[in-house]
């Protein structure tokens, strides 16, 4: 039932339409990175877009923020707490995730603003990498009102090369805020 709302609001209402990979079973875990992440339009698209084609997808936060007043409905939006541990980084605490789910796609935007950023944030790639998952990119293309899956892709030991590969597969694509883009 909320799958076919979420379709028909998807689709009819909004005008939007997915292109790309779609065989999410065969990858359960990966991060998937949404670009470009230019507006608050981009949450109720992606909302919409992860019910219409019934995937899950995850987010993290601080455990602060699943505390027993609001903890029940950002894990219900799929949600996972952090839990670092004394000097443990950010990143292996997120990576440490992955090992104890059967299913898990951590969902962020690689330029960790909705303003215009020249260089992404590398947290995203280097998680991937120590839970040994692929990465697969999502655009949010508001002028054709796409989103569009890629293959999913393994990082390599070349940073460089990785993020001149993965930067390619949004170009020309606009976000809600064009200039943003």
């Amino acid at each position: 039932m909320l799958q076919s709302i979420s379709k028909f609001i998807y689709h009819r209402l909004l005008g939007w339409k997915v292109t790309g990979f779609k065989d999410f079973k065969s990858v359960p875990k990966a991060v998937i990175i949404a670009a470009p992440h230019t507006s608050w339009h981009d949450f109720y698209v992606g909302v919409l877009l992860r019910s219409a084609i019934n995937i899950e997808a995850n987010f993290v936060g601080k455990k602060a923020l699943f505390n027993p007043l609001t903890g029940w409905f950002f894990k219900a939006l799929g949600g996972a707490p952090i839990v670092r541990h004394s000097n443990e980084k950010q990143v292996d605490a997120i990576a440490r995730l992955y090992e104890n789910r059967t299913v898990f796609r951590m969902l962020l935007a690689p330029e960790g603003t909705r303003g215009k950023v020249s260089t992404w944030k590398t947290g995203f790639y280097y998680i991937a990498k120590a839970a040994n998952v692929p990465v697969l990119m999502l655009s949010f293309d508001f002028e054709n009102k796409v989103n569009c899956f890629s293959e999913p892709f393994y990082p390599t030991d070349d940073i460089e090369a990785d993020f001149k590969f993965m930067r390619a597969f949004f170009e020309g694509v606009k976000g809600k805020i064009p200039e943003y883009s």
